[in-house]
């Protein structure tokens, strides 16, 4: 009866000391985590760039179509504008005849985001407009905004104004550049 005991007392010891993980266990695990996460990264970074992207270009073709409405319900010019300024993108909707600078901006952080190299609309005084007349038809200047990543630059988002009755649709890069351009 003693021996038992005995030999649980160092069983039950052994069995104790037994719980829990070592330290090269521990570190074998956090390196298994670092890669996966080093690989992981990039595609999660390019995903969540993609859809700012994709918001962001929603919101500048919505801007677009209500400087259109708003011309043709007023029966006056009306404009689209978008700069880039201290880290935002803004746009505004404005009269013709107002300056941009007195417009109501609306501003959208740009975080790893960038107006792009292909962007055609009219452009004064770092502005990028596009106008309507009376009638809704564009008055100057058929073109698109492209925005792109400043982490994945391939990776591009454009808002098309495609027709003189200011038609306009949206894309993204294409897998073959056509005059130059990924987003057409």
């Amino acid at each position: 009866m003693r021996s038992s005991k005995l030999f649980c007392r160092t069983k039950c010891t052994r069995l104790q000391r037994q719980q829990g993980f070592t330290l090269l266990e521990l570190l074998g695990v956090l390196l298994i985590i670092g890669v996966l996460a080093a690989i992981a990264a990039p595609s999660w970074l390019g995903i969540v760039d993609t859809n700012r992207l994709t918001s962001t270009n929603n919101k500048i073709r919505l801007g677009i179509q209500q400087a259109q409405i708003i011309a043709q319900s007023q029966g006056r010019p009306w404009q689209f504008s978008l700069r880039e300024r201290d880290g935002l993108l803004e746009w505004a909707t404005h009269p013709k005849t107002a300056s941009p600078l007195t417009a109501q901006w609306e501003s959208i952080k740009l975080e790893s985001m960038q107006i792009d190299d292909e962007t055609t609309f009219a452009k004064s005084g770092g502005i990028y407009y596009v106008r309507f007349d009376e009638k809704g038809n564009v008055q100057y200047r058929l073109g698109r905004i492209t925005l792109s990543s400043t982490r994945t630059p391939n990776v591009k988002r454009c808002v098309i104004v495609s027709t003189l009755i200011g038609a306009t649709r949206q894309s993204k890069e294409q897998s073959t550049p056509r005059d130059g351009k990924l987003c057409y």
